[in-house]
């Protein structure tokens, strides 16, 4: 299969009338990375120098990288009520985890192989016992492989947000399950794919850019479902869930919703059990 879906034969429609069709009320993020310098949105403070080399000659200062620790959802999370941008480089990077998976250091630190599994011994450090040991984590990260940054900058803006100069490379909605199932159904119908949509283990970043690029890289571009990961939840509406396409795939999804399951009389059964989640939920 190419690494890329095919150019969306019918005009494309436009974001408002899918959004409404599927019952979202917020737009879709979009991220990418580029060399010019972010002039707003919400970013982290500068963190030291993060690698495996550094970490043993004993030249990380953790003290610094906690003092100034910021979760990329966290700042996807402020973006989001701002509708405004988010972004991370090589020292504003938040997180070791995050800078790791969006590409600006690799390998990943020994410390974060027991961090997320199940700690150092004799030590402060418990484990989030994400995975059944530090061996387990070293394995994941080294055949998740994340790309490296492919420019100076990875930002995150509304996809109304972008100029015409500008690509997202994956595009990330927010929605509750009946939504999700929308999303995910229109996946397989644009693509006649019948595993497009895959749920793997990660951290909430990776769901949102690593995996994406990974199935492109293996030559079967996938939809990912994500934020299944217990430390970015408190990121997250209750119930709300990421879903993450490639670029390619969002147009497809402008373009040929129409056709689709959406504008049945079973879809609009499910809309209102939409309609009613937004109500219990004050939105």
């Amino acid at each position: 299969m190419s690494d890329t879906f095919p150019d969306p034969a019918l005009p494309e429609t436009s974001l408002d009338k899918l959004l409404a069709a599927l019952g979202l009320g917020e737009e879709p993020y979009g991220l990418f990375y580029t060399d010019v310098p972010p002039t707003n949105g919400f970013a982290p403070d500068a963190g030291p120098p993060l690698s495996l080399d550094r970490e043993a000659r004993g030249e990380v200062d953790w003290g610094a990288v906690w003092g100034h620790f910021s979760c990329v959802m966290g700042k996807l999370w402020l973006a989001r009520k701002k509708r405004a941008a988010a972004w991370f480089d090589a020292e504003h990077y938040g997180c070791p985890g995050g800078s790791f998976y969006l590409g600006f250091h690799a390998p990943q630190l020994e410390f974060i192989t027991c961090y997320v599994s199940t700690g150092i011994p004799g030590s402060p450090v418990t484990g989030e016992r994400y995975l059944p040991s530090p061996a387990s984590a070293r394995r994941f990260f080294t055949e998740l492989a994340p790309r490296p940054a492919p420019a100076r900058y990875c930002v995150l803006k509304p996809v109304t947000h972008f100029t015409e100069t500008e690509t997202p490379e994956t595009v990330i909605f927010f929605g509750r399950g009946e939504v999700l199932t929308g999303l995910s159904t229109l996946a397989a119908f644009v693509t006649d794919d019948f595993e497009i949509v895959a749920a793997p283990f990660g951290a909430g970043c990776s769901f949102i850019a690593t995996w994406l690029f990974h199935y492109q890289a293996a030559g079967h571009p996938r939809a990912v479902l994500g934020c299944g990961d217990p430390s970015a939840r408190k990121f997250m509406k209750p119930d709300e869930m990421t879903f993450t396409v490639p670029y390619s795939l969002y147009q497809q999804f402008l373009a040929r919703w129409p056709d689709s399951f959406l504008p049945t009389k079973t879809w609009a059964m499910v809309q209102k059990k939409i309609a009613r989640s937004q109500e219990a939920w004050g939105e």
